[in-house]
């Protein structure tokens, strides 16, 4: 029952992911949010005659759920999927929809954790190199070398124009001119901090937001410019006028690359290597972000310079990376070309 001046909810959840919405959560996390929350309420509309509502839930209906989810999930994503109930009911607490939060005490009790350093699955470069050679069309073999050479997340990807490339494509018949902060660094893709959900950059609204501290220039070698040159020899007309570098070729022919476009595209070939299975989680299946931690993981053990392995990652802000800004064309273009490893072969 709700207290008095509380807010008057008549469906808790969705009200919930309005107000996420409203806060900039992108729609992959409000999709998240949402199946979990839903599963929770069937649960407990099942299991519990006695609870009407998921608003009537209590600290026994949400353990029962908890343990109901041990041999089917591994624990780092029983936590996680914890973690969203806790958020759900503290938000509804917190503006009076709800009386308590009945997930305080089991969040307290929780053995698992979310884990934010998982030990992932070990690939080497050889098996990297087998795995891209299995993908045969050029818009997707150019996402995944592109994530794994560059170390960029997913929404950076997406956002990325065809100013935002400089290299040696003249054999096209494709022009653009690079944007001004490529001048003097040949061979190179910007990732610009800019881009939110939401927002309109380039003269087209962006469904997905890039996570820099600051813009990073990162060296293109010439194993990816060989990769891009056969993706834009194919590369339909863009629908908008800001010209994205990585288009759809399927059902929305033309239209920017999305977040979830990706996602299906590196599951659908993890799967295919034994890479993914339904249910399994960081520690096991292969995704974009996969391609993060192995860029990450094998050019900092190659390089042994933390410093450029951060600024090419966009983590690092301030003096630290105007350091690398300045020395781009001495040091970190350098040190890239001299370690990047191979992924074709």
């Amino acid at each position: 029952m709700a207290t008095e001046g509380a807010e008057d909810v008549d469906a808790p959840i969705a009200y919930f992911l309005d107000d996420q919405r409203y806060h900039g959560k992108s729609e992959r996390t409000l999709e998240a949010y949402e199946r979990v929350l839903r599963e929770f309420e069937l649960f407990v509309e099942q299991e519990f005659e006695a609870i009407e509502t998921i608003g009537e839930a209590d600290r026994r209906a949400c353990m029962a759920w908890i343990h109901s989810l041990r041999g089917q999930f591994e624990s780092s994503t029983i936590a996680t999927y914890a973690s969203y109930l806790n958020r759900f009911y503290d938000y509804m607490t917190r503006i009076g929809a709800f009386d308590e939060n009945p997930m305080a005490l089991v969040m307290e009790e929780l053995s698992e954790s979310i884990d934010t350093n998982p030990t992932r699955r070990e690939l080497s470069i050889s098996d990297m190199q087998a795995f891209v050679a299995s993908i045969v069309h050029p818009l997707e073999r150019a996402v995944v070398v592109m994530l794994l050479k560059t170390g960029m997340r997913v929404g950076e990807l997406c956002n990325l124009d065809l100013r935002d490339l400089h290299g040696e494509f003249s054999s096209l018949e494709l022009e653009w001119t690079p944007r001004v902060e490529l001048d003097q660094r040949p061979s190179s893709v910007y990732v610009s901090a800019e881009p939110a959900r939401g927002t309109v950059v380039n003269g087209e609204e962006r469904t997905a937001s890039n996570k820099r501290k600051r813009e990073t220039v990162i060296p293109v070698d010439t194993e990816l410019q060989a990769v891009l040159r056969e993706w834009l020899a194919i590369r339909p007309d863009p629908v908008s006028p800001a010209r994205a570098l990585f288009l759809d070729t399927g059902e929305t022919w033309g239209e920017r690359l999305t977040p979830s476009d990706v996602r299906y595209i590196v599951e659908k070939h993890a799967r295919e290597q034994g890479w993914y299975r339904t249910g399994g989680g960081t520690t096991e299946n292969v995704t974009p972000h996969y391609f993060r931690h192995f860029f990450t993981t094998h050019l900092r053990d190659r390089t042994g310079d933390r410093g450029i392995v951060q600024y090419l990652r966009g983590d690092v802000a301030g003096d630290v990376i105007d350091t690398y800004t300045h020395n781009w064309g001495d040091r970190v273009r350098e040190t890239y070309l001299d370690h990047i490893y191979r992924v074709t072969v």
